[in-house]
């Protein structure tokens, strides 16, 4: 038997993520080299922005060669200076700590590492993202890189013992990803979150989805296709995240999921007109919501998912 073509090789990243509303929707777990590229990034950019915050600190307080002795000099010079220390050693905490929370809180789930690799945050149930999962897998990087670089300065960089039990702790949260089939880490684990590689494709390129013209022997004796048209109020109950969702689902064309997705999307508009006609009903609502979404892009308004305020 041959080999099946490379085109219709899963891989080994492909999983099917179902939603709390019944969507199944095939996703990819980032890859290792992915993450850790994301990560590096990461703590690039961390660590420029700390540099250029003490040099312009420094700037402020009127070069290296007199901060010592302005600090010492009980005048309000010395306060002054006293003063842009606390705000360096303020700056520096939120740097490390803040830095993930902000933009993975944000809508986009990810740090600008992580859009530079394509990957983002999301929840494993397939429900939301929330900030208690962020907060949470971000802590425990303080457990993960934090904590051992504290406990060799305790113990003394000449200290045996000190690096050697370090090492082990950097090594077993390492190699934590290695471990599990989605690449988790500790606070991923933790957290119920996962990393996915995003789409790099904008709303405005998604799928068109176009019906094929039927042939003539098709068209003779058959019904008329039938036309769905939804008000607002239909079409304002889903957002970006569920267009792409359907975009999927169309795209994929497997009937137990158009029903289930039909039978959602139905239940919560209070419509039944597209029954034993799902993939027609669903082609006609992805269209019309895409539309709607891209009109409140231009206008500068956004309605990233069915959680979202209205984009109207």
């Amino acid at each position: 038997m041959s080999a099946m073509p490379n085109r219709h090789r899963r891989s080994s990243r492909d999983r099917l993520l179902v939603t709390p509303e019944g969507i199944s929707v095939p996703v990819t777990v980032a890859s290792r080299g992915a993450r850790f590229g994301a990560v590096a990034i990461d703590f690039i950019v961390m660590i420029v922005l700390m540099v250029a915050t003490t040099w312009a600190l420094i700037y402020i307080a009127g070069g290296v060669t007199t901060f010592d002795r302005r600090l010492e000099e009980n005048s309000a010079a010395g306060h002054a200076l006293q003063f842009l220390m606390i705000v360096w050693l303020i700056a520096i905490f939120l740097f490390r700590n803040a830095y993930f929370l902000f933009f993975e809180l944000g809508p986009r789930g990810a740090t600008p590492g992580k859009r530079l690799a394509g990957i983002r945050i999301a929840a494993r149930d397939g429900g939301r993202l929330t900030a208690e999962m962020v907060i949470a897998r971000n802590l425990l990087r303080d457990v993960e890189l934090f904590l051992p670089v504290v406990f060799i300065l305790q113990a003394g960089a000449d200290s045996g013992i000190g690096w050697l039990t370090a090492c082990g702790w950097f090594a077993i949260f390492l190699l934590f990803p290695l471990f599990n089939r989605d690449n988790l880490r500790a606070g991923d684990v933790i957290a119920g979150s996962w990393v996915l590689e995003r789409p790099r494709r904008k709303l405005e390129a998604a799928l068109s989805l176009e019906v094929e013209p039927r042939s003539e022997d098709e068209d003779f004796g058959t019904a008329p296709a039938r036309e769905y048209r939804f008000t607002e109020a239909e079409l304002a109950v889903y957002g970006e995240y569920e267009l792409q969702a359907l975009e999927r689902v169309l795209r994929e064309n497997r009937l137990q999921a158009l029903e289930s997705v039909y039978q959602t999307i139905a239940h919560k508009i209070d419509r039944n007109d597209g029954w034993n006609d799902e993939r027609a009903f669903l082609e006609a609502y992805y269209t019309q919501l895409r539309a709607r979404l891209e009109a409140g892009m231009r206008m500068g308004r956004r309605k990233a998912d069915k959680f979202a305020g209205d984009a109207r």
